[in-house]
């Protein structure tokens, strides 16, 4: 039995990529844990906690990224900034971007309008649109076929529910790569037995919203992680669309 790559995150400073008086946004690893929670026991690094040492001040976080999930979090540096930008998110008032790599061929573009459920059992609209920035065929046999495809999409959820990307993309019968439960076992089984890639293939790219305080336009980048990296070389998709 393979045995599934660590994602421990050892403490260390954290890439930050962009800062002002009221909020500072990092780029986080896959791997990595926005605060404490009760359901993660297994490790005692958190984002929240190695920002805030690594700043030496109070951070508040604006929003949440899975623990798989890498890329662009934003926090704010003080209570009132918090409690503005929250509205910002509320309202939906901001462009959110993800990069992520799934199984087979989507169409060019796309709008994923489906209702999902939340934890406590009430069930919410949900859209998501994607566009499909490149696809692969790679002389990878799997099951009955004979090569593997993949697609590099580009999504904007247009709504923020929990795990909206990673169960859109697995109603559609494109699951990403990585995604447990939602996604595909033997495409999961196929990258860790393979290529010892165990990871989830989402990353958060870029925020784009109104600055609540300054009112200025605001886009936030953050480049993918090293192994978003090496699966789009691996898997033979344009090198040319990385940053």
């Amino acid at each position: 039995m393979s045995k599934i790559p660590s994602e421990t995150i050892t403490a260390k400073n954290l890439e930050i990529v962009f800062q002002d008086e009221n909020y500072v946004a990092i780029n986080k690893p896959h791997g990595l844990l926005v605060h404490r929670s009760p359901i993660a026991v297994n490790t005692d690094e958190y984002a929240l906690q190695q920002l805030r040492n690594q700043l030496d001040r109070h951070v508040y976080p604006a929003h949440r990224l899975d623990r798989k999930t890498s890329g662009v979090l934003l926090f704010a540096l003080n209570k009132p900034a918090l409690s503005a930008v929250r509205e910002v998110f509320e309202k939906g008032s901001i462009e959110k971007t993800y990069w992520s790599i799934v199984r087979g061929y989507t169409d060019a573009h796309g709008l994923i309008d489906y209702p999902l459920t939340n934890d406590r059992g009430k069930t919410q609209e949900a859209q998501t649109f994607y566009t499909r920035l490149d696809q692969s065929e790679i002389a990878v046999p799997l099951g009955k076929h004979e090569t593997s495809r993949y697609s590099w999409i580009e999504a904007k959820p247009i709504t923020g529910r929990m795990h909206q990307l990673r169960k859109h993309f697995a109603h559609i019968l494109h699951p990403i790569i990585g995604d447990r439960p939602h996604g595909c076992n033997k495409q999961n089984k196929l990258f860790l037995e393979r290529w010892n890639m165990g990871t989830m293939l989402l990353h958060a790219v870029r925020l784009k919203f109104v600055h609540p305080v300054t009112h200025q336009n605001i886009e936030i980048s953050a480049k993918p992680q090293d192994e978003f990296v090496r699966m789009v070389k691996t898997l033979e998709f344009n090198q040319k669309l990385l940053p």
